[in-house]
């Protein structure tokens, strides 16, 4: 079911700033940014009405607020890769864009205090920064990993400093913290800090490492599948993914829906993007 929430808005860009290799966006997004929780995401009209570029882009939050001195608004993480993110971050202030959101499931929130662990890779950080204020301001402790190829791809590692306990960075080129993957050092992190759950966002291949390493030591793990999404609200099937159901039987599932925050166990991370056998409706 898409998102009971979500509604499409003239979503109006109120700032528009390049930091390092990304665009930190600021929408003005009026009482939706009420129904916004870390983990969902937005679907964006791209290229103007003349454009070829039919299909919207989906974007994950990086933070909303509720009450500011402007209304509500809402904040995005792009990297200008293709076509439709490269339009979005050369746009001016002032500018409105055609947004459906917010849509997806979001990561849950434990009822007692925890020690969780977010582990982001690039610019898929961008939605722990909004959790991890949520966990603080709940009196949770909160250790966050960030890692990339290079430190030109690490997103705004100062700002996740000042909203966790503490911050390890990881690269694959050695260029900042960590010499290596992420992965090479959370069973250690994990168990310096006692963790009790952990919550990721980044590449399928890093969210499959965590899992593994989820499930070696017992620990809750909320993920956020990274797939392409073409329309965002389950219709064009293209960013299914074979996943668990609540009976344990495997169905190709849609992350838009189903997703994009789901429980890592429920993954079928060696499927290498073909349908596994035993999975329901299989030919």
């Amino acid at each position: 079911m898409i998102n009971k929430h979500a509604r499409k808005i003239a979503a109006e860009i109120v700032s528009n700033k390049r930091v390092g290799t990304y665009h930190h966006m600021v929408f003005e997004v009026g009482d939706l940014a009420a129904f916004v929780r870390p983990g969902n995401f937005v679907a964006v009209s791209v290229g103007g009405e003349a454009s070829s570029m039919i299909l919207r882009r989906a974007f994950a939050v990086h933070r909303a607020s509720a009450k500011t001195h402007i209304g509500g608004i809402l904040e995005l993480v792009v990297a200008p890769h293709g076509g439709g993110s490269k339009w979005l971050t050369s746009l001016p202030n002032g500018f409105k864009v055609d947004m459906v959101g917010p849509l997806g499931t979001s990561f849950g929130i434990p009822t007692e205090n925890v020690r969780a662990l977010l582990v982001g890779g690039g610019y898929g950080s961008a939605p722990l920064f909004g959790l991890a204020e949520v966990l603080k301001n709940r009196g949770s402790r909160v250790d966050m990993v960030l890692g990339a190829s290079s430190a030109a791809k690490i997103y705004a590692p100062i700002e996740g400093k000042r909203s966790v306990n503490s911050m390890t960075i990881t690269t694959d080129d050695g260029s900042a913290g960590l010499h290596g993957r992420v992965s090479e050092f959370l069973p250690e992190i994990i168990e310096k800090n006692n963790i009790e759950v952990i919550y990721s966002c980044g590449p399928m291949g890093m969210l499959a490492a965590i899992s593994e390493i989820a499930a070696l030591m017992q620990i809750p793990h909320q993920c956020a599948v990274e797939e392409s999404m073409a329309c965002g609200i389950g219709v064009c099937m293209t960013c299914v993914i074979p996943m668990k159901d609540a009976d344990g039987v495997i169905k190709m599932q849609r992350s838009c829906i189903e997703g994009p925050v789901v429980s890592s166990e429920r993954v079928i991370w060696n499927s290498n993007g073909k349908i596994p056998a035993g999975t329901w409706g299989e030919l």
